[in-house]
């Protein structure tokens, strides 16, 4: 993942654009490859780190636990730590993570739709 420099016209121009259009804004959370996509699998319940990453097989751990934490951070995906031993974590949509659920199955039907084979 490429970091964009704070003093870079790129960066100023994706900050103006965030801030002015709601739409970009939301498509920056969830837009990459892997959010998306993690957000599709949670979508029908909770899920192991393990999990996840048998859904998501070509997904390396270190790129997985990334997108989880920027998921966290933007309070689309809830993750629960549990007092046992070995210690178990689950993941899980928020309510603001299950509100895309209408959205996602309309990215959906739009992919069926204009899918090129």
């Amino acid at each position: 993942m490429t970091k964009i420099k704070e003093t870079s016209t790129n960066f100023m121009n994706k900050q103006a654009l965030t801030k002015d259009c709601l739409e970009v804004y939301a498509s920056n959370i969830i837009g990459g490859q892997w959010t998306l996509a993690i957000c599709c699998y949670l979508i029908d319940g909770k899920l192991r780190f393990g999990e996840l990453k048998k859904c998501l097989p070509n997904i390396t751990e270190r790129m997985l636990t990334m997108q989880l934490r920027k998921l966290e951070e933007n309070k689309i995906v809830q993750r629960t730590v549990y007092a046992e031993v070995p210690a178990r974590v689950e993941y899980e949509l928020t309510q603001i993570g299950y509100e895309l659920k209408p959205i996602i199955k309309e990215l959906k039907k739009w992919g069926e739709k204009h899918k090129v084979l």
